[in-house]
């Protein structure tokens, strides 16, 4: 039996639940909910309410687009294109005189001094620079796994010794020499200048000239080629030097490769490391891809940025426009404008991540 005290705390309490609103949410689970959606959810959603919108900002997460980095052969002046906003910042980097861009990642720039063998760091927006130990470096291709401020930074290289023998070299900051171990491999791999290394989920990725893929743990120093066919390339892919128009990349864990060619539209390629197998995409799925010689590089949902596309090392019209290929509309941006990566020079430029108060550095 219910007393009337009991029976009304029970409607009172009743009518409080019918009242709430999903504005009534608590915050912390308001927090979770939103800092869990895709920026274009996060900006919807931030036009629930006015208490929707405070806490959507919060958490909002703004990725920002790459800029890509031009090398001048002469001079220390550096131009840094933003494609999303269409502009050029101009900085004077005295710290790269003499030095070749070997590789980026996370906004740091991995250097190459010829004249003293010199092996450094440099953050071009931050200025910072971290040393590494001597080394002579003839065609060696290389890469870095992460950021040199963390303690798990793992500098690799390697150049091909003969089809079946590659030297590998790695090294980290604070290291006093680097580590060199020739290792053998079952199929043949010639190592290029154009194909850069890629690391993902803790393993080192390496395209040979012909397309077949290396892997090299750190962990346990270990080298292998993998029994994986090379992706089928464009039609005429290997005529005019267009066997240096495929580029590698990793986004979240996947191992994708662009393949170009001429007058052809770009051809996109995911590793399936369980089928040993690369497969063709017909769609990026809303990533875009910024595919230059020295590295390239992968992001979503970029305001400014198209998504599902391709963006090229080169711009059109004076800086207004980077060349690029959308896999939504099938065709490039601005027509007809193909590049014959035959022809660029391969240190002429590359995509770095500049971080979000980059504008305050130059």
């Amino acid at each position: 039996m219910v007393n009337g005290d009991e029976r009304t705390a029970s409607e009172d309490g009743k009518g409080r639940l019918e009242l709430q609103t999903w504005s009534d949410l608590p915050l912390e689970l308001l927090e979770l909910i939103l800092s869990n959606l895709t920026f274009e959810d996060n900006v919807r959603a931030s036009v629930v309410c006015k208490r929707w919108h405070k806490v959507a900002i919060s958490v909002r997460v703004v990725n920002q687009s790459p800029w890509l980095m031009y090398i001048p052969k002469s001079g220390c002046l550096y131009e840094f294109y933003d494609p999303s906003e269409r502009k050029i910042h101009s900085l004077e980097l005295r710290e790269l005189r003499g030095c070749r861009v070997c590789y980026t990642k996370q906004g740091w720039l991995l250097l190459y001094r010829r004249r003293n063998h010199l092996v450094f760091f440099f953050n071009p927006f931050t200025r910072e620079t971290i040393n590494l130990p001597s080394y002579e470096l003839a065609y060696e291709i290389m890469a870095f796994s992460c950021a040199p401020t963390s303690t798990n930074c793992v500098v690799f290289s390697i150049k091909h010794v003969h089809p079946t023998v590659v030297a590998i070299s790695t090294c980290h900051p604070g290291a006093s020499e680097w580590t060199i171990v020739n290792h053998r491999n079952r199929l043949p791999f010639v190592s290029s200048i154009w194909d850069k290394p890629v690391f993902c989920s803790g393993l080192f990725y390496c395209l040979s000239l012909t397309g077949w893929l290396g892997v090299y743990d750190p962990g346990r120093r270990y080298w292998k080629v993998l029994a994986v066919p090379p992706p089928r390339c464009p039609e005429n892919f290997f005529v005019k030097n267009w066997w240096k128009g495929k580029f590698m990349t990793e986004h979240n864990g996947d191992l994708l490769v662009v393949y170009t060619s001429q007058n052809k539209s770009p051809m996109i390629y995911k590793l399936y490391r369980s089928e040993l197998a690369w497969k063709e995409m017909e769609s990026l799925r809303g990533v875009t891809i910024f595919a230059s010689f020295l590295s390239s590089l992968s992001g979503a949902n970029l305001p400014g940025i198209m998504r599902n596309s391709v963006y090229f090392s080169k711009f059109r019209f004076f800086g207004k426009r980077c060349i690029s290929y959308s896999f939504d509309d099938c065709r490039y941006y601005p027509r007809k404008q193909q590049y014959d990566w035959g022809e660029q020079p391969p240190f002429e430029n590359i995509w770095i991540e500049p971080p979000c108060h980059a504008l305050s550095s130059i």
